[in-house]
Parts: C-alpha cells; sequence; structure tokens
C-alpha cells in the first residue's frame, strides 16, 4: 500500500492541475460572467450579518436584502456624486492645464537641448512614442471604466439573488459533503471576506482623507480629485499606491513653479503609505487574511493576468478564501504553508539531544 502512495498522489495532483487549467479557461473566456459574479459573491458575505439581524427581527428575507441593497446603493451614489463633481472641476479646467503642459514642454525641449544635447527631431519622435503608449494606457483605461459601469449594474442584482437563494446553495454543499457544518470552512470564508473588506473600506477612507490633507497643504489643484482616486487605487495591493501618486506628481510639475513641489508630493505619498503599512492596516485589517506578501504579489500577477485590474482587485481576498479551503484538505493542507503570514514555530529538540546538553552542563 505505501508503494502505491506515491503514484496515488501523483494521479491526485494531475487531476488538480487538469482542472484548475480548465478553470482558468472557462474564467478568461467568461471573464464578462465571472467578474461581476466574484463581486457580488464577497459583497453579499459583507452584507449577510446585516441581513440577518433583520431577519432576527421578523422582517421577511426579501425585504431585507432589499432595504440593504438600498442603503448600499445609496451610499456608493453619494460618493460617485462626490467624484463626478471633481471629475467636472477638471474637464472644466483642461483648457488652462492644456496651455501650462505645452510651455512645461517648451522648458523640458530646451533643457534637453543645451544639457543633453538631444535633437528636436529625437524629442519628437520620444514625445509620439511617449503618446503613443500614454494613448494605450488611457484607452485601457477607459475600456475598464466602461466595463465597470455595465459591472456596477449587473452585480446588486447578482447580490440580491445569492442571498434570497443562500440556503439552496447551504444544501447544495450539504448533500456534497455532509461533514458541511462539522467542517465549518464557511465560517471561516465569512469571517475572513467580512473583516477583510470592511477593514480595507475603513482603511480606503482614511488613506483618501490623509491624501485629501497633504494635497491641501501643498496647494496642489483638484487635490480632493487626486486624493480621492488615489485613496481608491489602493484596493489594488502594492500597485495601486504608485499609479495613484503618478496624476498629483504631473499636475505639481505642470501647475507649480518650482519641482519642490512634485518632491513634496512624494514624501506625502511616502509618509502615507508608511501609515498605512505600519499602523493603519495592521491595526485594521490585522491578520484577516494573513498572506504572505510573495503569495500576494504571485495572487496579483496573475488575477491581472486572468482579468485585468478586476483580477488585481479580487486577488487578495480570492487568495484568502483559497488558504482556508486548502486548510480543509488533508491532501493539500501543506500548500497552506507557502500561503500563511504566520512564523514558523521551530519543532522542538530530539530527547537525545536534551539529555546531552543536561549532561554537558552537569
Amino acid at each position: 500500500m505505501n508503494a502505491d502512495q506515491p503514484a496515488d498522489r501523483l494521479d491526485y495532483l494531475y487531476k488538480l492541475l487538469v482542472v484548475i487549467g480548465l478553470l482558468i479557461t472557462a474564467t478568461i473566456l467568461a471573464a464578462d460572467i465571472v467578474v461581476p459574479m466574484a463581486f457580488a459573491g464577497f459583497l453579499s458575505v459583507v452584507m449577510l450579518p446585516a441581513i440577518k439581524r433583520m431577519e432576527a427581527r421578523k422582517i421577511g428575507t426579501a425585504l431585507s436584502i432589499t432595504i440593504v441593497l438600498f442603503a448600499t446603493v445609496i451610499l456608493m451614489g453619494l460618493a460617485m456624486w462626490l467624484v463626478v463633481n471633481q471629475v467636472v472641476s477638471l474637464i472644466n479646467d483642461l483648457p488652462n492645464l492644456q496651455a501650462r503642459f505645452e510651455s512645461s514642454l517648451d522648458k523640458l525641449s530646451s533643457v534637453l537641448l543645451s544639457d543633453f544635447g538631444i535633437s528636436t527631431v529625437e524629442q519628437k519622435k520620444l514625445l509620439g512614442e511617449f503618446m503613443r503608449t500614454v494613448s494605450f494606457y488611457l484607452g485601457d483605461v477607459l475600456l475598464t471604466t466602461t466595463n465597470a459601469i455595465s459591472t456596477a449594474i449587473q452585480i446588486p442584482i447578482y447580490i440580491f439573488l445569492f442571498l434570497i437563494y443562500r440556503d439552496r446553495f447551504k444544501q447544495f454543499f450539504i448533500s456534497l459533503s455532509p461533514r458541511y457544518e462539522e467542517l465549518g470552512w464557511h465560517r471561516d470564508v465569512e469571517r475572513v471576506v467580512q473583516g477583510y473588506i470592511s477593514g480595507l473600506t475603513l482603511v480606503t477612507l482614511i488613506i483618501a482623507a490623509l491624501n485629501c490633507v497633504g494635497l491641501l497643504a501643498l496647494g496642489i489643484d483638484h487635490a480632493i480629485f487626486f486624493g480621492i482616486l488615489s485613496g481608491a487605487l489602493t484596493i489594488i495591493p502594492y500597485v495601486g499606491i504608485i499609479i495613484g501618486a503618478m496624476f498629483p506628481i504631473v499636475m505639481a510639475l505642470i501647475t507649480k513653479d518650482s519641482a519642490w513641489y512634485a518632491v513634496g508630493v512624494v514624501i506625502v505619498f511616502l509618509m502615507v503609505q508608511f501609515l498605512e503599512g505600519n499602523f493603519i492596516t495592521p491595526r485594521i485589517t490585522g491578520s484577516k487574511v494573513s498572506i504572505n506578501a510573495l503569495a500576494a504579489i504571485i495572487a496579483l500577477l496573475v488575477g491581472g493576468k486572468i482579468l485585468g485590474i478586476p483580477g488585481m482587485i479580487l486577488a487578495v481576498p480570492a487568495i484568502g478564501v483559497l488558504k482556508i479551503l486548502l486548510s480543509h484538505n488533508e491532501r493539500l493542507k501543506p500548500l497552506v504553508i507557502l500561503l500563511e503570514d504566520q512564523p514558523i514555530e521551530s519543532p522542538p529538540p530530539p530527547a537525545e539531544t536534551v539529555d546531552l546538553e543536561k549532561a554537558s552542563e552537569v
């Protein structure tokens, strides 16, 4: 039996890899369906406690879900109204910004010609390549924004359906595994998702407020918009803070006479990032997900490769759920060691070694 055990493990691993490959392929092909359903699934778990409390007060399930959804949509609408007002203000200021941008380009062209010997022809060629790159990424952002609007319309519908049929999902898992309640992995998933998303929302609000204060103190134009944008981008781990800082840095370079304002923006974002990484996030989200940095970065890259920006946003909570599922599978449980962020405890020394150490002390 022991001789067949390695073959059984290889067969299990082979089948598992085939299933993972099929799931990834299906996810890529049906991304427009998977993305809103994934966001709806996570948000449904977050809303579940409030709905359960309302149901405990003898409020019907459908009415409870409707009330919670309506309140959430109202809050999101107020946030969008604030953002739209800032965007309108930015659009109205575009002619002025364009003139300043062209003036900055003329100064940069003079510096490149006099100090670095780069001719006007070479500068135009570099500028053309730069503008093509910017256009490509702006097109990607516009496409993502358009898809986000479509996704935002679908998410409330999926949330309502997921919550109204949650008992059916429970019965489905019980029929698959009679030990469903005993294992309790669904409770661990709820705890992790609720803690992570609610904590991430609070962290995002705090980061946005700190960025707004810092940019306003420096006198950066449209500071509130850039502060909110950079705060929202922090939901993309590691990468979001860099993208969020680039916009106010460029604005400072265009609108201010001194480059020290751009340096000040960098200092503000570095300070906020330091506070976020060492104090804000550890105290608010704590170890809700408890994924090490290497696993988080790999998940971020894989999620971005499969689903783009939505995949990067979903990567960390998804790998947190994956870690829970792996921890309840005896064959795959060792993989949890590669994912978690907990310190590894050293095994106690053998008894013989301890006896020898005591003998040497004597």
